[in-house]
């Protein structure tokens, strides 16, 4: 049963469209009969036409039907079929140049590509598919072809123009490829609590985050500055494993993901990451008792700062670790997906 502060709570959140909450809570709504996600951008109803719902199944057997705005049967800031068409086109041909009658030719309009794009992305369509382009150049100058090869193959047809835009998303021009040894690959992945961002070489994975997370730009940023690498739209075997084993963690089949990683840190942060992760399903620590778990009780502290630099999201299960008052503490993510992760592990059913 939800308490009135919790339904004030969520009330506010849905005025705010606040997307810490996508995926916590629907919302039927009393005068029109709809079921929405607390991010819909529909005009909002007063307090008293809202019933709340901890899942969007409860809100349709209460006979509300889906929203066609938000879509709550959908993941929450999930692609589009339009971005799924889009995407689907680029893997097909990466290496090809967009035109407008492209898109004409898929029944496409490319200021709604573009629009969305930018929306889910951060960049538009063009920037996207130039950027997978890069990607390639990068890999075949990696292997031994010429600059001007990678230049003819990504389509420019002037050497300036390619050793600029190669530089803008690369961060490196093209001569100076020694200076990053390494590529890693970017890919959005859709979950009940919203998007996430997966980055990774073709053997391990480096970064997972909820694309809403405060300073995600900044942690990519340090993660390209440490890793000497370049990060490009993409997918590699351990994107396509983490999105397997992401899907079936929210879908309650998984509890302990396998997806190789790389740690980036101090030895200390590495030492406090992998007690993380001995942290069994479906139970949680303060952050004393992980220190004394370490051999060092004194430091909560740092644990709790090492805590705060984790960048692998739900496979390093920072989530499960509370203050020793029994009150959940930070988190990356947002305390809302801390509550509900933690309430996940501890249901028995899906």
């Amino acid at each position: 049963m939800l308490t009135k502060e919790v339904k004030q709570e969520w009330y506010q959140a849905l005025l705010d469209k606040n997307t810490e909450y996508e995926g916590i809570f629907f919302v039927g709504i009393i005068t029109t009969g709809i079921v929405c996600i607390a991010t819909c951008p529909a005009r909002k109803p007063l307090f008293k036409n809202c019933e709340f719902y901890q899942t969007v199944q409860e809100a349709i057997r209460a006979s509300y039907r889906p929203c066609l705005r938000c879509r709550p049967l959908s993941h929450p800031g999930s692609a589009s079929e339009l971005i799924t068409v889009l995407l689907d086109a680029i893997e097909k041909n990466p290496e090809k140049r967009w035109k407008d009658c492209d898109f004409e030719k898929i029944s496409v309009d490319a200021s709604t590509a573009r629009r969305h794009f930018k929306k889910r992305f951060g960049m538009t369509f063009v920037e996207y598919a130039r950027a997978r382009r890069m990607g390639i150049a990068m890999k075949e100058i990696r292997k031994g072809a010429h600059v001007i090869e990678a230049q003819l193959t990504t389509g420019y047809e002037s050497s300036s123009g390619f050793r600029d835009a190669f530089s803008s998303i690369m961060g490196a021009v093209p001569t100076r490829l020694n200076d990053h040894p390494k590529i890693l690959s970017a890919l959005w992945i859709d979950t009940p609590l919203g998007p996430m961002l997966a980055i990774a070489d073709e053997k391990a994975l480096y970064l997972l985050e909820f694309i809403s997370r405060r300073e995600l730009e900044r942690e990519i940023e340090r993660l390209r500055i440490r890793a000497q690498c370049a990060i490009i739209p993409g997918i590699t075997q351990p994107l396509l494993s983490i999105k397997r084993e992401l899907n079936a963690y929210f879908s309650k089949e998984l509890q302990e993901f396998k997806t190789p990683l790389v740690l980036l840190g101090s030895s200390f942060q590495k030492m406090t990451w992998e007690a993380l992760m001995k942290i069994p399903y479906n139970e949680t620590k303060s952050y004393k008792e992980l220190a004394t778990s370490l051999g060092k009780p004194t430091a909560s502290r740092a644990v709790a700062n090492a805590n705060g630099a984790n960048q692998i999201a739900l496979v390093i299960p920072c989530h499960r670790i509370i203050n020793s008052n029994g009150n959940l503490g930070g988190y990356g993510g947002g305390i809302t997906r801390k509550q509900w992760l933690i309430d996940h592990e501890k249901r028995k059913d899906s």
